[in-house]
């Protein structure tokens, strides 16, 4: 495309269609768990139209395997996405479950997956869970459908006792329901045994009926969030560790206390080096002290995080747990938790957004590289080392490769991005682990949709998308607008929203042909998107110190500072030749001053001079969160 080209025509009139990968699996049986007076049993069947992975060893501690697998099967099981009642699907069901009343249990199991997918093709829009044998740990991976979190959990190899040496490689796992409920019968006095392969249950054939085919059509933003959420773990954050009875007192909190409709409903974290972090739950303002240890950072700030109510989906596991960590990449953005407990380590990553949430979406695509080449030789070396070794820290790979360190940290994002490689959190080192058998067609999973991918160009490439003005709301948000001038069309538009604290776009408006037909029903407009990339991507420069102070023209910090009996809060705006002031308590109405300047350098100058007084009197910068 050249300089001077049209945008990719997008239909103004029509929904944006979701466009989706089909993947293709297939299991020489179904996963069970059998049991026996002393023994237990439980079979995962591997996808056999992947390279084998085997394993085959007696676990030590089977309640703790259990519970961690139960934590595992919460979150694939999990859809926080507001689902209004329709009975349409049930009574649908209801008429299958009456029509396959005489079939046999292999009979039954085909036709309820071919029932599925012509009644219910979103069943099929997460992937069976994928598990890796590597020398050091069997790992398993799962991404929840609304991509909201994703979860790894590892066992090392000292929490079984082999025999057979394993074959080392990925795989997809049959995980059913029928399969988790089997679960629940493991119990300390058996020795349950774990197999993972075609011989743990058995060879069989397709012509002799036993091949269990599934068809799973992922939406490519789910396969993309899943690729993206591991990338994003190895970019620069703050790490902080938590000991299991903070986290228990927090999700105490949350399970006896509702929230409550209109007001924050994030997790602050106040990081102040050389002193224990601080967990605070919103709207309660409800300080929770930390006892692991002092934070070690470099600066203080705070931080807030979102899907703070997704954490429940870790209480199975927490008994079992001594030590937590916690990694955050920045307010609204993703973070990770990381449970340890002897041998068994369970990594969850809260995304900040859901499938519906394209506005925070948005925001952290930002903090990734669009490429959709396969790597070149930089990739090529570091695939290599990971063949012959399965994983290596970051130190090891560039000793081995011999890379600078920007092609090296290069390379692993596309990796990961890829799906080629993936970055464990908890080890702090790049595993080999393809996601898929065959290569994923990167050029469809570069933008969203074709309206990101518009608005991408007209920010990027033609430089035509500017924020006007940015209007700090008290109680509703940021409201921001826009002129996105499109050469093609002759026109201007001006798209306009408002930013709610968490990120989501609360109210938008465009003065563009498809908004005033479709409004937000069909998503947003190409413009709305264009705006919402460039607020993040100014954002994103100023928060890594690249934008210059005499090209602030419109902004908004805000700080807090905590005492014995509340907060202190200052929101300090710029905007152009005028300088806002708000401050007070924060549970108070706050108190209000305007200046207004004979230039924008003097209100600069001003405003510059705020922020530094209130960084030097104490308080916190909060203004990501």
């Amino acid at each position: 495309m050249s300089d001077d080209s049209p945008p990719p025509d997008v239909p103004s009139d029509e929904p944006a269609a979701v466009e989706r990968t089909e993947l293709h699996l297939a299991y020489a049986g179904a996963s069970r768990m059998s049991t026996s007076e002393g023994s237990a049993r439980l079979a995962l069947a591997a996808n056999i139209l992947r390279s084998p992975a085997r394993f085959d060893g007696v676990i030590h501690d089977p309640i703790r395997f259990r519970e961690a697998m139960s934590a595992l099967h919460a979150v694939v099981a999990s859809d926080m996405r507001y689902q209004p009642k329709d009975r349409t699907a049930y009574l649908a069901y209801v008429r299958m479950r009456r029509e396959s009343s005489g079939l046999d249990a292999w009979q039954a199991q085909r036709e309820y997956f071919s029932w599925l997918l012509r009644n219910d093709p979103l069943a099929f829009v997460i992937l069976d869970p994928v598990v890796t044998v590597h020398p050091d740990q069997v790992f398993f991976e799962v991404f929840s459908k609304d991509e909201g979190a994703y979860a790894k959990l590892g066992v090392d190899r000292e929490c079984f006792t082999t025999e057979a040496e394993p074959t080392y490689g990925t795989t997809n796992i049959d995980f059913s329901e029928s399969l988790y409920r089997g679960l629940q019968q493991m119990r300390s006095y058996r020795e349950t045994r774990l197999t993972i392969g075609s011989e743990g249950v058995g060879l069989a054939t397709q012509a002799a009926g036993q091949v269990l085919e599934k068809t799973i059509r992922v939406p490519d933003s789910w396969l993309r969030g899943f690729l993206q959420v591991q990338s994003a773990a190895a970019l620069p954050r703050d790490s902080f560790s938590l000991a299991p009875i903070d986290l228990y007192n927090a999700l105490r909190h949350l399970r006896l206390h509702a929230d409550e409709k209109g007001r924050r409903r994030g997790l602050r974290v106040e990081l102040m080096p050389g002193r224990a972090p601080r967990l605070v739950l919103e709207p309660w303002n409800v300080v929770i002290p930390t006892t692991a240890g002092p934070y070690k950072g470099k600066s203080a700030k705070v931080a807030r995080v979102w899907g703070r109510r997704r954490l429940m989906l870790l209480q199975r596991f927490l008994p079992f747990v001594e030590e937590v960590d916690v990694h955050l990449l920045g307010s609204g953005l993703p973070s990770f938790w990381v449970l340890r407990g002897r041998g068994m380590t369970l990594t969850l990553g809260l995304t900040g957004f859901t499938a519906a949430n394209w506005s925070q979406a948005l925001n952290f695509d930002l903090l990734l590289p669009r490429k959709t080449e396969p790597g070149g030789k930089s990739l090529d070396a570091v695939l290599a080392h990971l063949a012959g070794r399965w994983s290596a820290g970051i130190g090891e790979l560039a000793k081995s490769t011999k890379l600078p360190w920007p092609a090296l940290t290069e390379a692993l994002q596309l990796g990961c991005q890829q799906g080629r490689i993936m970055y464990d959190v908890a080890a702090d080192v790049y595993r080999l682990r393809p996601l898929t058998e065959a290569p994923l067609d990167l050029g469809r999973l570069e933008f969203r949709d074709a309206r990101e991918r518009v608005a991408h160009d007209l920010l990027v490439r033609r430089g035509a998308v500017e924020v006007v003005a940015e209007n700090r709301l008290p109680g509703a948000g940021l409201e921001l607008t826009g002129r996105v001038t499109v050469r093609e069309d002759d026109r201007e538009y001006r798209p306009k929203m408002l930013l709610a604290d968490e990120g989501q776009v609360t109210r938008a408006e465009c003065t563009c042909g498809f908004f005033r037909k479709q409004g937000l029903k069909a998503g947003p407009c190409v413009h709305l998107v264009a705006l919402r990339l460039a607020y993040a991507a100014r954002e994103a420069d100023r928060a890594a110190g690249r934008t210059p102070a005499e090209a602030i023209t419109a902004e908004t910090r805000a700080f807090s500072r905590r005492d014995a009996k509340g907060e202190d809060v200052y929101e300090v705006t710029l905007d152009r030749r005028r300088l806002k002031v708000r401050w007070g308590r924060d549970d108070g109405p706050p108190r209000l001053q305007t200046l207004a300047f004979d230039s924008v350098e003097e209100a600069r100058a001003a405003y510059l001079g705020r922020v530094s007084d209130l960084a030097a009197r104490g308080f916190l910068d909060a203004s990501a969160g």
